[in-house]
């Protein structure tokens, strides 16, 4: 019957977990459209589009497959906010059993699925449209196939290596969607490949294994890439990826080449920073975590090597990046740190078990039989302990991550919308050129205008943002939306302008005419 009991508790912990972690997300979820990348995937997803670079295809494809299966829902924006917390619910039941995987403890599992969840940086990742939800969905995927190849690798049996193949093919598997859907996935090729060393040194005598996995890879990532260029024509589409040049312009991010900056510099600071936000996000945990990979190391420790150097790329490469919210850069450490735990928390109950049944046995003159019993109420007791300080600021962390009463994309949207005069242009920028384009193209308000963007300037060769309005005034009312602070300024000295919404152009503003022209 205990034994039953467990299986059914091991069995529904994760579930139980994910369900948690969702419920969190959805109840601080963005309840609309928002700006910036946000409001690109909310209308990417729904139209199957190009997102910006690197096209981000894995989460196109399930996207818009989500805004199917979840039309009772809510509108589209909605569908992709709820898409994202689905995902770090997913994150987090899966690491559930990776850490039960590892340790053979379920409440050691439950500590590091919850405290994965309810991590601030996870947890508002999960509150409106993203990538990063999914890249740590599949992340962990990744590593419990890998955990449980190399369980599997390492028994002589014939049927048992057969069973241990499947699971190092079907990582490949998994490791090329998580390419489809985020580059940082490439920062993982190298311990991914110590890890497979270190658990099969002849794994290159194996060459069918090998050919095998090199081609599941090859052709998920090549399925998914195709995305880009058949789906060219779709309404919202990034550069030009049906041309080869454009195509390699977006897979290649080439735009934001040049984004890593003095990678060597001030390691010392750089260390300091990473310090600073550990704390952030686990709090009086954070001292444990060195602790806990020498744990690992004791423990796992091809997995301390696997995990060891990836959390150490990521965080050189994050360090060093300067485009883009770093924040969330550092999910997939986040993630490994609570696995750390799990594993300190085993290595902890393994010793005091250990010292409990010894000091029984000589008293006994027997040998004891309770040491599970002791090593299970040991771990329970220590995955209480450490998830307690997360739960005890679950209040603070909501308010700081909800965004469940934020409207303002969809009340500026609406607002632009009624101020625009019939068959404007507007010379918008990424942050309102997104939710502009949500509108206009999934929604079908305002056909009529014509909303260009700094992308449509480069792929259309429009010269610059002076030479689009001054190439459209006295043919069409012209309106501008710019944040560059030198740009703001030419426009004031430029142009007669008329703020409609703000006291600049920062703001909805209509162009008037050229200044001293007589208009």
């Amino acid at each position: 019957m205990v034994t039953r009991l467990r299986r059914l508790v091991a069995l529904i912990a994760p579930v139980v977990v994910g369900i948690v972690v969702f419920t969190a997300a959805r109840l601080a979820l963005l309840p609309g459209l928002g700006y910036w990348d946000t409001a690109e995937y909310q209308a990417v997803g729904p139209l199957l589009g190009t997102a910006h670079p690197t096209g981000f295809p894995t989460w196109v494809i399930l996207a818009w497959l989500a805004s199917i299966v979840l039309q009772p829902f809510g509108d589209p924006a909605f569908r992709m906010n709820l898409f994202a917390a689905i995902c770090v619910g997913v994150a987090a039941g899966t690491t559930v059993v990776l850490a039960r995987m590892l340790t053979k403890s379920t409440a050691l599992g439950i500590l590091a699925g919850l405290g994965l969840g309810l991590t601030p940086a996870v947890w508002a990742i999960g509150t409106h449209a993203e990538t990063h939800g999914l890249h740590l969905a599949l992340v962990t995927i990744l590593l419990c196939l890998l955990v449980g190849w190399e369980d599997r690798a390492r028994d002589p049996a014939p049927a048992r290596q057969d069973a241990a193949d499947r699971w190092l093919i079907a990582a490949a598997f998994v490791f090329a969607l998580s390419i489809g859907n985020h580059s940082l996935t490439l920062l993982l090729a190298p311990p991914v490949a110590l890890f497979v060393f270190a658990v099969e040194p002849r794994i290159l005598r194996r060459r069918g294994l090998i050919a095998r996995c090199a081609a599941v890879l090859a052709v998920t990532v090549v399925v998914l890439y195709l995305e880009l260029p058949l789906r060219a024509s779709a309404p919202l589409t990034y550069g030009r990826p049906d041309t080869l040049e454009g195509f390699l312009y977006v897979v290649l991010a080439t735009q934001f080449q040049g984004s890593v900056v003095d990678p060597f510099g001030d390691l010392g600071g750089k260390l300091l920073t990473l310090g600073v936000r550990a704390t952030g996000q686990f709090g009086p945990l954070t001292p444990l975590i060195p602790l806990a990979f020498v744990a690992t190391i004791v423990r796992r420790p091809r997995y301390a090597l696997l995990t060891g150097s990836a959390a150490a790329i990521t965080w050189f490469f994050a360090a060093s990046y300067v485009n883009a919210d770093i924040g969330r850069y550092y999910l997939v450490p986040w993630l490994i740190a609570w696995t750390w735990l799990a594993l300190l928390g085993a290595f902890i109950a393994t010793v005091i078990a250990n010292a409990i049944t010894r000091s029984r046995d000589l008293l006994a003159e027997q040998p004891s039989r309770r040491y599970g019993q002791a090593a299970s109420v040991v771990a329970l007791a220590f995955a209480v302990l450490l998830i307690a300080p997360t739960l005890a600021v679950v209040p603070a962390r909501y308010r700081i991550v909800n965004e469940s009463r934020d409207r303002s994309a969809a009340h500026w949207v609406d607002r632009a919308l009624l101020s625009m005069a019939p068959d404007a242009l507007i010379v918008s920028w990424w942050s309102h050129s997104t939710p502009l384009w949500y509108a206009q193209r999934v929604e079908g308000r305002r056909p009529d205008l014509t909303i260009v963007d700094d992308r449509t300037i480069l792929d259309e060769g429009l010269g610059d943002i002076y030479t689009v309005i001054e190439s459209n005034l006295g043919v069409r009312p012209v309106y501008v939306i710019r944040d560059d602070v030198d740009q703001i300024a030419e426009l004031a000295r430029r142009y007669e302008l008329e703020y409609i919404d703000g006291n600049s152009a920062r703001s909805l503003t209509r162009v008037i005419g050229l200044r001293g022209d007589g208009q």
